[in-house]
């Protein structure tokens, strides 16, 4: 068994995981993180692309309003490559009570989350798809964030200071003995070896599954509870800014421009399973319903793709164990001493993904305390590499770039017309992913997240991997196969309109001209 020495492990590759990987990091520990998949496959690759204003929380959880209001703008600053600044509204709709807007200026003050009402006027020459029959309108400073940029971006931070990041490394063991944490077992999902690694301190950033990983280490009953919410992504931008109902927190309340996109969210029940999260067709349907009260016509657009994200809600005694709609969204650091007799190890959970360095400074405080040293957190005021230009990805940026520096179509290869994906982007993320899989390539350049969800892209991705040798036929089978899969599982649920014929086109060049089901099979299973 290979054996590694740090000082501290992080499990869990998600954005709090990045944001403490980063965090220990730059205070100048010896830093280690595992993931059992790959950097931002759980809950923050699985939600609506919101950096909240914090006005969502005003009434409902107005310390969570206030951390969200605070964290904003530091993320604009340090992490402006990864933020769009859209500006976002709360409407009270024509279905919507005005009880609520009554007392929302109030509340936003008393958290300290600007805004300002304007007049339904200038709400509907902002928004032109508004409902015309909008009552009320309050602009709040709501942005767009592509999380998967902004984990790898503090991913890199953390490795220029010398953090190692270990990515399809399951964790299976956390071994103790006399009441202290001694090292870390991870399997390695595709070597097949198991790697020992010796810390001091391990600080467990499992989200939803953060219960199951502190009972490694014998620490059962942690609170975690994961609520489910499903998203629908569309063909296109019906707002260029984020709308929100103004009412309490409720279903399909949230509708988000991200990239050339927009995303309805989202629904929030009780899962035992974060690994197993369904897309009933009914919440579908709800989410529909809802976003029409805001844009009307809403349901005649082409919906893309449909998936499941579950949050890592801490559990809250003031209401039923099933209720995660209400349960708070504030963060929660677990200190295992003072509760299982276990030093060395912490867990949190709660928060959101827009207070995520600040979750990453305060377990990191804790654990500063625990070991008595005194490091300060310089996470707010350094930028993560790459942010200091401003530059955030755009369709619209992407097709400047492609006309004016690659002189395409002729200068260079585009693999996905949808994202406008070119050969040489798509070349550059297999060269520094190593082993890879093409749902790992997807979540750095967007491949196969267009109208014809990979229909063309992923075969063209597939050869050129292939022609590389990155892979054998029998593994681009596997992982042409496995991406197709995947893409799959997000459109049964929407199929409606023009999306059906593009599904039956995809499924006869797969099918019917590839044949993919009785190609030639890996000769080990692709691992996810």
């Amino acid at each position: 068994m290979k054996t590694i020495q740090t000082d501290v492990v992080v499990i869990g590759g998600g954005s709090t995981g990045a944001g403490v990987v980063r965090d220990a990091a730059m205070r100048g520990y010896r830093t280690v993180l595992v993931d059992r998949a790959d950097l931002g496959q759980g809950t923050t690759g699985r939600f609506h692309g919101l950096l909240h204003s914090g006005g969502r929380y005003v009434v409902s959880d107005p310390e969570s309003a206030t951390e969200c209001a605070q964290e904003n703008a530091i993320l604009r600053r340090i992490q402006a490559g990864a933020v769009e600044d859209t500006g976002g509204m709360f409407v009270t709709t024509p279905v919507d009570s005005e009880e609520f807007a009554d007392g929302y200026v109030a509340a936003c003050r008393a958290a300290k989350v600007p805004v300002e009402e304007i007049s339904v006027a200038e709400a509907l020459r902002r928004e032109p798809r508004l409902h015309p029959g909008t009552k009320r309108a309050f602009a709040v400073q709501d942005g767009t964030v592509d999380g998967w940029q902004l984990v790898w971006g503090a991913v890199r931070s953390a490795e220029a200071y010398g953090a190692k990041i270990l990515t399809y490394h399951r964790v299976t063991q956390i071994e103790h003995g006399d009441g202290q944490v001694r090292a870390v077992v991870a399997h390695d999902e595709r070597s097949g070896e198991d790697v020992r690694i010796e810390c001091s301190f391990v600080l467990n950033c499992g989200g939803p599954w953060a219960g199951k990983i502190a009972a490694m280490a014998e620490c059962h009953g942690v609170d975690v509870v994961p609520g489910a919410g499903i998203m629908i992504a569309m063909n296109h931008r019906l707002t260029q800014s984020v709308l929100n109902r103004c009412i309490y927190p409720a279903d399909g309340d949230i509708l988000v421009p991200v990239h050339p996109v927009c995303i309805i969210g989202t629904t929030d029940q009780k899962t035992d399973d974060p690994d197993h999260l369904p897309i009933p067709r009914a919440q579908v349907q709800q989410m529909f319903d809802s976003a029409e009260h805001m844009i009307p016509g809403f349901r005649h657009a082409r919906a893309l793709h449909a998936w499941a994200g579950a949050r890592p809600l801490v559990r809250d005694s003031r209401v039923s164990a099933t209720d995660t709609r209400h349960m708070a969204r504030g963060m929660s650091v677990v200190d295992h001493e003072e509760r299982d007799g276990v030093k060395g190890l912490l867990t949190i959970a709660g928060g959101k993904l827009t207070t995520y360095r600040l979750m990453a400074e305060r377990i990191v405080d804790r654990m500063c305390e625990q070991m008595g040293e005194q490091r300060e957190c310089h996470t707010a005021e350094e930028a993560v590499p790459g942010s200091e230009d401003h530059h955030l990805y755009t369709l619209g940026h992407r097709l400047h770039d492609v006309e004016t520096e690659t002189k395409a179509p002729g200068g260079q290869q585009i693999i996905c017309e949808c994202e406008l994906v070119t050969r040489s982007m798509l070349e550059k993320v297999m060269d520094g992913l190593g082993e890879f899989t093409l749902d790992d390539v997807r979540r750095q350049v967007r491949l196969g997240m267009g109208p014809c969800q990979g229909g063309f892209c992923a075969s063209r991705a597939t050869g050129i991997a292939h022609e590389r040798g990155d892979i054998d036929a029998a593994r681009a089978t596997g992982l042409l196969r496995l991406f197709m899969k995947n893409r799959w599982i997000g459109l049964w649920p929407i199929l409606f309109g023009e999306q059906v014929r593009q599904c039956a086109l995809d499924n006869w060049i797969y099918e019917g001209t590839l044949d993919l089901e009785h190609l030639p099979e890996p000769a080990e299973e692709v691992v996810r």
